[in-house]
């Protein structure tokens, strides 16, 4: 059996369960035992409720656990951990488990890499390899809670490696299966889904009746320097994509977030923000304020305190809501894609 053909059960809803294990001759009952079993985390041979000869077939035919911890990196500065995780083809990929006064929040990956081009990105560098399957963004929360002492990750985002809209059918099979209540049982309220703009994909999820909280990277006040900045903004203009955001507020009533990356001489000037604010004008919305990670490869350089917080106040001044992100993990390579490119570039497995 190749990986390709290995089924990952912990992807499957409890009604494709019932129907591959009917196929092997199993009672419709199992599949709830199974489901539990892997939404926990289980190993097979940890299925103590089950036959032997029934763990046997499902070792058989696919795997439990498809990803594993190949290296953690704890920040010194807040606890921070960042995940360097192992996929069953060879693959790596990254998350980040940060800690906050209510709860656990971790950012998972949706793709190994991205191929969405946005230069500020470490992630896209090296393009898009492939997708992940829900069962192997559901084995990234596994992993963290593994981690947690009997803690269980609070909140999730979709924000690690790759873009969410462009996985479409597998990122909300696993929105479906962390929300399941015999699952993991994670409020979808507690999980927010980016994106950089894939307008048709974020009208379809407006309509999937998932109510999450939508972040858009948006990281510019016009159609000018957004198209410096992010290939997809040469396909669908700001006011196509922002017109996308409001309707997805109107048919959720969930306020949308649009994501700045704050860089120097590009978008963070005050007259940006003011037109910044005249474009988000009357929208249920936040703006989340993020000081750049230098990518010395593109050219692209961080703000300085001051540029922020000139910046933060030129939207606070306009009623627009806002705050700086905080950062964490700067010690051991907390943002998007870093680690796992350190780890291509060095030529380890």
């Amino acid at each position: 059996m190749t990986m390709s053909e290995a089924i990952q059960w912990m992807g499957l809803y409890p009604e494709e369960l019932r129907q591959a294990l009917s196929e092997m001759g199993e009672k419709p009952f199992r599949a709830g035992q199974v489901f539990s079993w892997l939404q926990k985390g289980a190993r097979f041979s940890e299925m103590t409720n089950l036959s032997l000869s029934l763990r046997e077939k499902l070792a058989s035919s696919g795997i439990d656990q498809p990803v594993t911890v190949q290296e953690t990196r704890v920040s010194r500065l807040d606890g921070t951990k960042k995940f360097l995780f192992a996929l069953p083809d060879g693959n790596c990929i990254e998350g980040v488990l940060m800690r906050y006064h209510y709860g656990a929040t971790l950012c998972i990956s949706t793709q190994v890499g991205c191929k969405m081009g946005c230069r500020f990105c470490a992630s896209t560098l090296d393009g898009c390899v492939r997708n992940l399957t829900a069962a192997e963004m559901l084995g990234q929360v596994q992993c963290a809670n593994r981690t947690l002492d009997g803690e269980k990750v609070h909140n999730i985002v979709l924000m690690g490696s790759g873009e969410p809209m462009d996985n479409y059918d597998q990122v909300v099979r696993f929105l479906r299966l962390v929300s399941h209540p015999e699952g993991l049982n994670i409020g979808l309220r507690h999980i927010s889904v980016s994106t950089c703009g894939l307008v048709p994909q974020m009208l379809r999820f407006a309509q999937e009746g998932l109510p999450v909280t939508l972040s858009l990277s948006l990281h510019a006040p016009n159609d000018q320097i957004r198209r410096q900045l992010m290939p997809i903004a040469q396909r669908y203009t700001m006011n196509e994509t922002l017109d996308a955001c409001r309707n997805y507020i109107e048919k959720t009533g969930r306020r949308v977030v649009f994501e700045y990356a704050l860089i120097d001489g590009v978008n963070a000037s005050e007259a940006c923000a003011a037109e910044l604010a005249g474009k988000l004008r009357g929208m249920q919305c936040h703006v989340n304020l993020i000081p750049l990670n230098t990518v010395k490869e593109r050219n692209l350089y961080g703000v300085t305190e001051e540029q922020v917080r000139a910046f933060l106040s030129a939207l606070e001044a306009r009623h627009i809501s806002a705050t700086r992100r905080r950062e964490m993990g700067d010690d051991i390579e907390g943002a998007c894609g870093q680690l796992r490119k350190k780890i291509l570039q060095e030529g380890r497995p």
